[in-house]
């Protein structure tokens, strides 16, 4: 679990090192970071539902608190109107707060926990790290304003 873990890492910390060698691709890596955040989210809102529906007698209300990570992540990438570094930033703290249900929950195996403490880690790092980044990036010059 661990190495699949880790590779699940590269697409949260590839985009900064990258946006460090090539700042202006910035832009494009930090939409690729949040997209990977959101997707990710969905999978461990699918595994809590996974893991809640396979109980004798499923509770409705974990079985619905599992689905919001999917439809948080998803309303970051429609909020068009809120700023890249802004949106990453509430992407990471979706990571953190999803961490924090998983690490307080029942029946998770305590192995399951220490993982997920490392990777969200990797993942609040990288997002905060491409945040920072694409706020520090100069503007866009739109070729049809010059």
């Amino acid at each position: 679990m661990l190495v699949y873990g880790l590779l699940g890492l590269i697409p949260f910390l590839l985009p900064p090192l990258i946006g460090f060698a090539t700042p202006a691709h910035a832009g494009i890596l930090a939409l690729v970071a949040l997209v990977y955040g959101a997707l990710i989210l969905s999978f461990l809102g699918g595994a809590r539902w996974g893991q809640e529906v396979a109980r004798p007698v499923p509770r409705a209300s974990v079985v619905t608190l599992a689905m919001l990570p999917t439809l948080a992540g998803f309303a970051l990438i429609l909020a068009t109107n809120i700023d890249r570094p802004a949106q990453l930033t509430a992407m990471a703290a979706l990571f953190g707060m999803q961490f924090f249900w998983d690490a307080g929950s029942q029946g998770l195996p305590p192995w399951y926990t220490r993982l997920r403490l490392l990777l969200t880690a990797g993942a609040i790092a990288g997002l905060a790290t491409m945040a920072w980044l694409v706020s520090q990036a100069p503007p866009l010059v739109d070729a049809t304003t010059v």
